[in-house]
């Protein structure tokens, strides 16, 4: 499972992260016990209600929701081109780069 590994990997990088949000997709077993033998971590899953009907905004879902738009501005990002997963995930961090760049330039203009 994936997201395991997603796991393992954010526990090495961001050690003092401690609260997980999970997708009520993902709230199967694996995932309510994987957390244990990786460290300390508090888990939240975000399900949809049953008797919502249509869209219903959820609860930090946004979060996610934002994040894939602000990457979607990129034109090479809007369509699933990339031959390898390398390209792919230089490209995301070229987007991302270039998102965080511009928001520090509107920060530092001199007056």
């Amino acid at each position: 499972m994936a997201v395991l590994d997603v796991l393992k990997a954010t526990r090495y990088r961001f050690p003092w992260l401690r609260h997980v949000f999970a997708d009520g997709g993902y709230a199967g077993e694996k995932l309510r016990t994987a957390p244990a033998g990786n460290g300390n971590w508090t888990r939240e899953f975000i399900k949809r209600s049953d008797a919502a009907e249509g869209l219903a905004v959820l609860p930090r879902r946004w979060v996610m929701e934002r994040t894939f738009a602000w990457l979607g501005r990129c034109r090479r990002l809007a369509k699933d081109l990339e031959a390898s997963i390398e390209s792919s995930t230089a490209w995301v961090n070229i987007s991302s780069i270039r998102i965080m760049t511009r928001r520090i330039a509107t920060y530092c203009f001199v007056a």
